[in-house]
């Protein structure tokens, strides 16, 4: 799952954008939530779905060129550099 906590920001939508389009390009199914909704109602609905990576993509993130790895499995979660986020998913191009 990739959550745009900010849709509606240029550079969060820009960031979302680049990382779906990379992610399609892959062959990877992607559920894309850019709804007008507070975080936690983003959150719950990704567990609720049951998707097992959330890729998470705020302002403040974004403006230190990082994104946030959720693992629903051990609800680890890890920062990475935006670029990082396609050899984290094991498809580098």
């Amino acid at each position: 799952g990739l959550i745009n906590m900010k849709a509606g920001d240029a550079d969060c939508d820009g960031v979302c954008d680049e990382i779906y389009a990379a992610f399609v390009a892959a062959g990877k199914d992607v559920l894309y939530d850019d709804t007008d909704q507070r975080p936690g109602g983003k959150f719950a609905t990704a567990d609720l779905i049951g998707l097992p990576w959330q890729v998470i993509v705020g302002p403040r993130g974004v403006a230190a060129g990082e994104v946030e790895i959720k693992n629903r499995r051990n609800g680890e979660r890890e920062t990475l550099p935006i670029a990082d986020v396609k050899k984290r998913f094991g498809f580098a191009a």
